[in-house]
């Protein structure tokens, strides 16, 4: 088997971190280290799944934050702000994170299915076509499953990320103690969002381990 000289493979990464480019990335993974479409998906599934967790982390904290706001019985107000803003802008950016994974994985999965779909053509033996056809489209159901529950739970975001802005715009527009009791008023509509897109990204999550694990291996 031919290697990828060292030199010839640090300059292919250099390049592809330069241009930041994931078709780049994918032909260099296929073609030049060897990987197949089917292991660059579920690689990307399980790049997924750790944005997953580390969007979990943070909007646990912003739970943990709004909950310290909201039973506020005296001290620094601006400490409290300070904290709730930079807890919602760490889920904003967490969540673009998730979203670009989940764009990155439909590349692939697009990419796999149309070239698995274009070498069904390619055998000769029919009983061996049609195995390689129901495998395809046994496939191709749990990975649907898997993008609507994932997509699900990227959605159910967007409205926390909106209630989250709107408590921290209202505080530093209103940074006194009526304004806690103002916000209070809201509290658990939103501690009740956050928890339940929490439930939804554990069903992703778990979702994703239960597709890689489908893969053949």
């Amino acid at each position: 088997m031919l290697r990828t000289p060292p030199v010839l493979a640090l300059g292919v990464m250099g390049f592809w971190l330069l241009t930041g480019c994931s078709s780049v990335y994918n032909a260099t993974m296929e073609h030049v280290f060897g990987y197949e479409k089917r292991e660059l998906l579920k690689k990307s599934v399980a790049a997924l799944q750790e944005e997953q967790k580390d969007a979990q982390a943070e909007f646990t904290d912003a739970l943990t934050q709004l909950k310290a706001l909201y039973g506020f019985d005296g001290g620094e107000l601006e400490s409290f702000y300070g904290k709730v803003k930079t807890s919602h802008e760490r889920c904003e950016r967490q969540a673009r994170e998730v979203q670009s994974r989940i764009e990155k994985m439909e590349k692939i999965a697009r990419s796999m299915f149309a070239e698995w779909e274009s070498e069904l053509q390619e055998y000769r033996n029919a009983n061996l076509a049609a195995a390689s056809r129901a495998q395809l489209q046994q496939t191709r159901e749990r990975y649907t499953q898997l993008s609507q529950t994932v997509r699900a739970a990227e959605a159910a975001m967007q409205p926390v990320l909106g209630q989250l802005k709107d408590n921290v715009l209202f505080l530093k527009h209103n940074l006194n103690a009526s304004a806690i009791g103002a916000l209070q008023g809201e509290a658990a509509g939103i501690q009740q969002q956050i928890e339940e897109l929490l439930r939804q990204m554990n069903a992703s999550i778990a979702e994703s381990d239960r597709f890689i694990q489908s893969l053949p291996k």
